[in-house]
This record gives C-alpha cells, sequence and structure tokens, in this order.
C-alpha cells in the first residue's frame, strides 16, 4: 500500500526542489495534480499538537495568537529502522536537522523573514521535509489558525486574508481536508468543519479530527461527534488527545505521549469500545490509506497530466535550443553552423522564399525610371541655356557647318545627370540587402540565444554590404561616364539626312544662329540623351546586381569568417555567451523534463508491480 504514497511524496519533494509546485501559470503542475492533505483549525483548537503527534518529534512553533503565520508543507519521508531523525528545509538544502528544537527555531526565523516579526501573514509557503523510521509518507499542509477577529499589530483584513488563503489550499478537488475541532467546543461552531462545509458539502474528502477529548467537563462526552450522529462524513471522525502544557513543559517525550494516548482511549468508558479507531497514529494510517487508494483513483489524471507537460517541455527546450559546447572545436562548429543557417534565411529572402527580395526589383522597375524621367534636361536644354552653351562653345570664331564642341558640351552636361539615378538605385539597394540582413538575424531563431554573436553577424553583413556599395558605386559611374567618354557618331550622323532631307547641309550664317537651329540641337541632344537613358535604365540594374546582390549572397560573411578562425577559444566562449535568463529557463525546463520523465516512469513501474 505505502509504495504508492512514497512514490508521489517522492515526486512532491522533487516538484518543491525544482519550483514545479504553481509559480509556472502556463502548465498545468505535477504538484497540483498530486493529492495533498491540508490541515485546517481555528487557533488553539490543537492543529499543532495533531502534526507533532503524526510526526512524533515536537518541533513546531508554540504560543498564543497566530503562531503559524506561513503555511508550512510537511513532507513525511519514512526510512529503514535504525536511522537516526533527520529534517531538511527547502531554503536550506545543504543543512541537515537532527536537533529538532532547532527546526522549531528556523520555522521561527524563516517566518519572521517575510513577516518582519509581526503579526501579519505571509501566503509563501515554507517547505520542511522530516525522515524517520517513525512516520508514514505523507505530505500535511500546516495553514495558519482560523480566527474571528484582528487583534492589535494586525491589518483589519486578518479574518479574510487567512481565510483566502486557506481556500486557495483546499478548494483544489485533490486536497485533503483535515478538519481539527477542540471536543470542548460545539462543532456547530466549528471554524474548521465550516469552511470544509464550503468546498466539500458531501464530506467526501475531510477528515474531523477532535483534540482535547481529555479536558472536556466530567459527565460530558465526544460520542455524537465520533459516531458520525452529530455531524456525518463520509470518512470517520478520529479522537486526539493531545500532550497538555505541562507536559510539553516537563519535555515529556512522543513516545510517551503516545502510549499515555493509547491509555487513555482503553481505560475510558465512554470511548473504550472505539479505542482501535481513535488516537493519532490511528489517524496516520488511516491518512495514509485514504490517501492511496485516492492516489490509486487519480492516477489517469496523474499521467495525463505528466504526459501533456513532457510534450509541452520538449517542445519549449526544442525552441530554447541546445546547451553551449564547451570545446573550441565544438563552439566554432555551433558559430559556423549557425552562420550559416542566417546566410541560408538571406539567400531565401532575396530568391524569393521569403519576402524583401522584391523590394530590389521596384528599384529597379519604379524608382530609376522614375527618377531618370524626371532628371531636369527639358531646363538644361531649354532655348536660352543651348544658345548660352553653343556660343561659349564657339568663342570668338564661330562654327562653319556643325557646332560639334558645343554639342560635346551639351552631351557630357546632360550625361552628367545620369549619376544622381545611378548612385540613388545604388543606395536604395544597399538599404534594402541592410534590411534584409536584420530581418534575416530576427529570423535566424537559433542565433537569437546569442546576442554577441548576432551583433558580430550583423557588423560583419553590414561592413560587407557597405564594400558592396562601394563597388556598385564605382561600376554604375563608369558606366555614365563611358557614356560621356565616347558619342555614338552614327546617331548624328543621320539626323540630318533624316530632318533636313533634300536640303542644303550647310546653312548660312543667319540660319545658324536662329531659333530653330538651336531648337534643332536641343532636340538632337534630347535624342542621344534618351537614347543613352534607355541604355543605361538596362546597365545600371545590371551593374548593381552584380556588383551588391550577387556579391552578398556569395560572399557576406567571407571576412568574417576568416577572422573567425583566429579567434581563440576563451573569444569564441564570448560570442556564444547566452542571456542568463535564457540559459535558466532552459535548466529549469531541463530539471521539470527530468522531474516528469522520472515521475512517468516510476508511476507505470508501480502500476505493473501492483
Amino acid at each position: 500500500m505505502d509504495t504508492l504514497i512514497a512514490l508521489v511524496n517522492r515526486i512532491q519533494h522533487a516538484c518543491t526542489v525544482i519550483g514545479d509546485h504553481g509559480t509556472d501559470a502556463a502548465l498545468p503542475t505535477l504538484w497540483e495534480a498530486l493529492p495533498s492533505i491540508a490541515v485546517v483549525g481555528g487557533q488553539s483548537s490543537g492543529k499543532s499538537s495533531v502534526l507533532e503527534s503524526i510526526v512524533g518529534r515536537d518541533f513546531l512553533p508554540r504560543g498564543s495568537g497566530i503562531v503559524t503565520r506561513r503555511p508550512l508543507v510537511l513532507q513525511l519521508h519514512k526510512i529503514e529502522q535504525g536511522r537516526q531523525d533527520y529534517a531538511e528545509f527547502l531554503h536550506l538544502p545543504k543543512k541537515r536537522f537532527t536537533d529538532f528544537s532547532m527546526v522549531r527555531k528556523e520555522i521561527e526565523d524563516e517566518t519572521d523573514r517575510l513577516t518582519e516579526k509581526s503579526k501579519r501573514i505571509s501566503p509563501v509557503p515554507i517547505h520542511l521535509s522530516i525522515y524517520s523510521p517513525n512516520v508514514v509518507n505523507l505530505t500535511l499542509i500546516d495553514l495558519p489558525g482560523l480566527t474571528k477577529v484582528a487583534v492589535e499589530g494586525q491589518p483589519e483584513t486578518i479574518v479574510q486574508d487567512i481565510e483566502s488563503m486557506i481556500r486557495s489550499y483546499v478548494d483544489k478537488p485533490n486536497c485533503l481536508i483535515l478538519a481539527i475541532t477542540p471536543a470542548n467546543q460545539d462543532i456547530a461552531t466549528s471554524d474548521a468543519i465550516k469552511v470544509s462545509r464550503q468546498v466539500d458539502p458531501a464530506g467526501e474528502r475531510t477528515f474531523g479530527v477532535l483534540t482535547k477529548l481529555d479536558l472536556m467537563d466530567k459527565g460530558t462526552n465526544a460520542l455524537e461527534v465520533l459516531e458520525g450522529r452529530s455531524y456525518r462524513l463520509q470518512n470517520p471522525w478520529v479522537g486526539i488527545v493531545n500532550r497538555s502544557q505541562a507536559d510539553i513543559n516537563r519535555n515529556v517525550d512522543m513516545i510517551a505521549a503516545r502510549r499515555r494516548e493509547r491509555e487513555f482511549f482503553t481505560t475510558s468508558p465512554d470511548y473504550s469500545h472505539l479505542a482501535n479507531q481513535m488516537g493519532s497514529e490511528y489517524l496516520a494510517r488511516i491518512l495514509s490509506k485514504h490517501l492511496e487508494s485516492v492516489i490509486r483513483a487519480r492516477i489517469p489524471r496523474i499521467a495525463s497530466v505528466i504526459n501533456k507537460n513532457i510534450d509541452e517541455l520538449e517542445a519549449e527546450l526544442a525552441r530554447l535550443g541546445r546547451p553551449v559546447a564547451v570545446d573550441a572545436g565544438a563552439q566554432l562548429y555551433t558559430i559556423l553552423e549557425l552562420c550559416r543557417d542566417f546566410e541560408r534565411v538571406f539567400k531565401e529572402h532575396l530568391d524569393g522564399g521569403r519576402p524583401g527580395g522584391d523590394k530590389i526589383y521596384m528599384v529597379f522597375d519604379h524608382q530609376l525610371p522614375l527618377a531618370l524621367r524626371k532628371l531636369p534636361l527639358d531646363r538644361h536644354l531649354s532655348l536660352q541655356n543651348v544658345r548660352k552653351v553653343i556660343s561659349e562653345a564657339d568663342g570668338y570664331q564661330p562654327h562653319l557647318i556643325a557646332p560639334e564642341q558645343g554639342y560635346r558640351r551639351l552631351l557630357e552636361s546632360s550625361l552628367h545627370y545620369f549619376k544622381g539615378p545611378a548612385q540613388a538605385s545604388v543606395d536604395a539597394v544597399h538599404f534594402v540587402l541592410k534590411e534584409l540582413v536584420r530581418k534575416s538575424i530576427a529570423e535566424t531563431q537559433e542565433l537569437k540565444r546569442f546576442p554577441t554573436l548576432q551583433a558580430e553577424v550583423a557588423a560583419a553583413g553590414n561592413e560587407a554590404l557597405e564594400r558592396f556599395r562601394e563597388d556598385g558605386r564605382k561600376t554604375t559611374l563608369r558606366l555614365v561616364e563611358m557614356e560621356s567618354s565616347y558619342i555614338t557618331v552614327d546617331f548624328f550622323r543621320k539626323l540630318p539626312q533624316e530632318v533636313d532631307k533634300g536640303r542644303n547641309l550647310a546653312p548660312s550664317t543667319v540660319e545658324r544662329y536662329a531659333e530653330g537651329h538651336f531648337q534643332k540641337i536641343s532636340s538632337n541632344v534630347l535624342s542621344y540623351v534618351g537614347m543613352v537613358s534607355e541604355t543605361l535604365r538596362n546597365t545600371i540594374p545590371k551593374a548593381v546586381v552584380h556588383c551588391q546582390v550577387r556579391e552578398a549572397k556569395r560572399s557576406l560573411l567571407d571576412q568574417f569568417y576568416a577572422q573567425l578562425g583566429k579567434k581563440e577559444e576563451r573569444q569564441l566562449a564570448q560570442l556564444l555567451g547566452e542571456d542568463s535568463e535564457l540559459t535558466g529557463r532552459r535548466q529549469q525546463c531541463a530539471k521539470r523534463l527530468e522531474l516528469y520523465r522520472s515521475a512517468r516512469d516510476e508511476i507505470e513501474a508501480v502500476c505493473w508491480a501492483v
């Protein structure tokens, strides 16, 4: 019988060690799926004495008023006979207590740490594990005693605060309720029964405990309650005889106290017929037996929670990525692998597998043609400017047939305007590529784990793009300069024949300086510039793609790779330095996953065994 309970106890203990007890709202925790026992009662109802009787040790703080001011999660672990009892606190994982008076002091100190020696309460639990041959495997939660009024030093909301804290535990369907009521108090006024009736009206998960039976007035007894006639529960009522204050003062040990408790029931004329169903030892046994049946009934639910959490945690660990390698070779391999993943995403953006590369085409198909159309050629080739340029080119001696020097000056100055759209195309594509580098880094999931490497890759990528932009700028400007360097003369040789067909090709001096003459020159230059514009509209994109886009695909991180091979192990480790929060999250997930897998295997093994 004890096998299942011991298993659940181990799992609950593991949950507390790794913090899997309701702190992560994203997942249903294993702690919440496992049954537990909450000890509920009014102040001075004997809760502490009942717990100490179950444990067989004197270890809880005592006093008047609210003594229990933080929940105490008490896990009892049965160990082999002959071994010494000891206790451990979750907040002091490496310290083992064998002196239980020091356990009491540590509970008091840890309580004061949060409540600052006031009469306030705190919902933050203290986790205590006790290992002894004389206990049964149980998890008990000792809660602050219910009270009816606030006393001096307590907040006015203390009554509601305590009730809310207790309800946060007993509302859960997996929580058994140990309702402690003094026998010398009317059961109708019991604080513990009032709470249990609200959350468990059928009494299916409530165990009623009557304390202080030895302090009842002579001639009275509690048989109406103990036999279930006064207030019926699905589980039996259990009577307890606690140590008196005089016993506590004389340091009467628990073994002697248990013996005296047994004697009280066996010799009592009122309770002797119930003696085998009374006392703290019997209470511990029936709690253990009932808990085992509850666990067995809830195994499918527990298994479901475990499997769901395993799936969720495996997915979370996959998202967080593998732990970082420690040797230089593995670190270098990891960095190269991450960089290749980034380059793959970057190329997908350019090649159309992901959005973004189409913006480069928009530069060539929309921005460049629009910029070419908006060039101020009409103003530059106005009649007034053409006359001025031609006259200046002629100097003191007018041209004889055609103003060749004037033509060349007009063509060179007109073609100079194409440098602006050429450089603008280079810059526009550069900014698209920079944005794609940024997006690709953001979309490389594994790279997010390493901020330093992420920054280095971004810097290396942007530095390479700057070099590619400079190459693109030089190449496109060279295309424009090539058009200025050599004029296609055949274009002009054909013009007079097409425009002045059948006329005298040598205009008179009057015609040479007439308005129509300059209009004809402007038209001819504009026609040639239009031809060059069409040429550059096709060649500028080719140069930009060749110098910038193609090189970005081929060698974006080449210099970074060259520098990477020269880095020392310490520098590689720095590149793979993770955010501490991410590292902590992975470690926590790994611990929880290990716990859940172990719990699943143990539950399956125990189920097959029983």
